[in-house]
């Protein structure tokens, strides 16, 4: 299911186009009411300039249209947005790749990958709880570059949070860079406080959309 905006985000927006929009329409009142005062008071004498009004007139209206312009911006922002979250309802239920290094364990099996520059010659991986403690270890042996599943026997994790991984990989004695990646398949879609596209992973971690690095 997609993942409901909270109300509390929508009005929030809400009361920023209706404060934008009220001190637009306030600022318009107090420059007429200014103007009116003044042609009651000028000097018939020395009356006001018409270059000088008419400048005038001309600043306010700018000021009015540039407020205009940035209501109608947030507008379409707070619509794409939504859009958005309707389009990724579509990758609910694939298994997505994307930076972080969370194992994520559902029904025994603790799933991630690696992305490897290079070719490596010995690849391990170490498994972290979430409060530091290394809970196992094991080698994939050589691989070439570029990106691997990791599949890891959890069976026997009863800990409380989804646990998380480093990868440490060499080619002979030399340090080949690995980054570690989550591996899960989405559950839901939503957007977080800023109102960016949130996607929460069975594992029950979430990660940003711009995150994904592909979608299997």
């Amino acid at each position: 299911m997609v993942a409901a905006v909270t109300s509390s985000s929508s009005a929030s927006s809400s009361t920023a186009l209706s404060s934008a929009s009220t001190s637009a329409q306030a600022q318009t009142d107090r420059f007429l009411k200014l103007l009116v005062a003044q042609l009651s008071n000028q000097d018939p004498m020395n009356p006001m300039d018409n270059a000088q009004m008419t400048s005038q007139i001309a600043q306010i209206n700018t000021v009015s249209g540039i407020q205009q312009l940035n209501d109608t911006i947030k507008s379409m922002s707070a619509q794409y947005t939504s859009m958005q979250v309707m389009q990724g309802a579509a990758m609910i239920g694939h298994q997505v790749v994307a930076d972080g290094n969370t194992m994520s364990v559902n029904a025994g099996a603790g799933t991630a990958a690696v992305s490897l520059d290079t070719d490596a010659t010995n690849v391990q991986v170490q498994v972290i709880t979430p409060g530091g403690q290394v809970i196992d270890q094991f080698d994939m042996g050589a691989l070439a570059a570029g990106t691997h599943n990791i599949n890891w026997d959890a069976s026997k994790y009863t800990g409380s949070g989804a646990p998380t991984f480093t990868v440490t990989a060499k080619q002979g004695s030399a340090s080949v860079t690995a980054t570690p990646l989550v591996r899960d398949t989405i559950a839901s879609v939503g957007t977080d406080s800023s109102g960016a596209m949130n996607l929460a992973l069975k594992g029950g971690t979430s990660i940003k959309y711009d995150a994904i690095k592909s979608i299997l």
